[in-house]
């Protein structure tokens, strides 16, 4: 499962930043090509908190779609999976996003 170790991540950043500050919130945006389960991250995220200023936060998630760019016809369509097809039939794309993971906001207090 590497959504634990992602969200290790996620939540060492998160109490670096806090500065000792009591966490209340997280926002993340997450690109759908990232292939993160949201139920296993929010999981991960209640046990890597436990302990830490981020303890009990409430953890929010934007999904985004990918998108790409078809090199044969020229078309930017959106990707919701790793399955990299243009609906052209091609596979000669480019991903121009989705593959992203970031911290938006983060409450504290």
């Amino acid at each position: 499962m590497h959504e634990m170790a992602i969200t290790q991540s996620v939540v060492d950043a998160v109490c670096a930043h806090a500065d000792g500050r009591r966490v209340h919130r997280v926002l993340l945006e997450i690109g759908e090509l990232c292939a993160l389960v949201p139920d296993s991250m929010r999981f991960c995220f209640e046990l890597a908190t436990q302990g830490t200023v981020a303890d009990g936060a409430q953890l929010d998630m934007d999904l985004r779609p990918g998108a790409a760019h078809c090199r044969a016809c020229h078309r930017r369509f959106e990707l919701h999976d790793p399955i990299l097809l243009c609906p052209c039939g091609s596979a000669d794309v480019e991903v121009l996003a989705g593959r992203d993971l970031r911290i938006l906001s983060m409450e504290v207090s």
